[in-house]
């Protein structure tokens, strides 16, 4: 009950922060929209292996931001369901140049959806990103 009222308290009057995940296949511009909307400046970036995680500020909203690595079906993929956890929303990006591979994103993206997201906790957003 407190907890309640802590973030009542936070959304009227002060910061709000929420934990959001960043999803997709590899290569498809997590890194590049997570680091523009933390600086505002695109950066030339490597494959992730692991996760990034930045503060980024919007009015009254702390968005704690993990960018998780996109790497192949064996790789990284099978472990996104664990970084769902105590999140607030997702981010699920889709390079839309990448016509080739739409149809695995999308496959992808509603696998885990399925398994992994609480959809009464979890907001969801989709981008897609437009070139690099």
């Amino acid at each position: 009950m407190g907890q309640a009222f802590r973030k009542l308290f936070d959304t009227l009057f002060g910061n709000t922060e929420m934990r959001v995940v960043m999803l997709g296949l590899d290569a498809a511009g997590k890194t590049t929209i997570l680091y523009k909307l933390h600086i505002g400046e695109v950066l030339s970036t490597v494959p992730t292996i692991g996760f990034n995680v930045e503060k980024v500020q919007y009015k009254n909203v702390v968005f704690i931001v993990l960018d998780v690595g996109g790497q192949g079906a064996h790789k990284l993929r099978p472990l996104w369901r664990h970084f769902f956890h105590d999140t607030d929303g997702l981010i699920y990006v889709v390079d839309s140049l990448d016509r080739e591979r739409i149809g695995q994103a999308k496959e992808e993206f509603s696998d885990h959806h399925q398994r992994s997201i609480n959809a009464q906790q979890c907001h969801l957003g989709v981008c897609e990103q437009i070139g690099h």
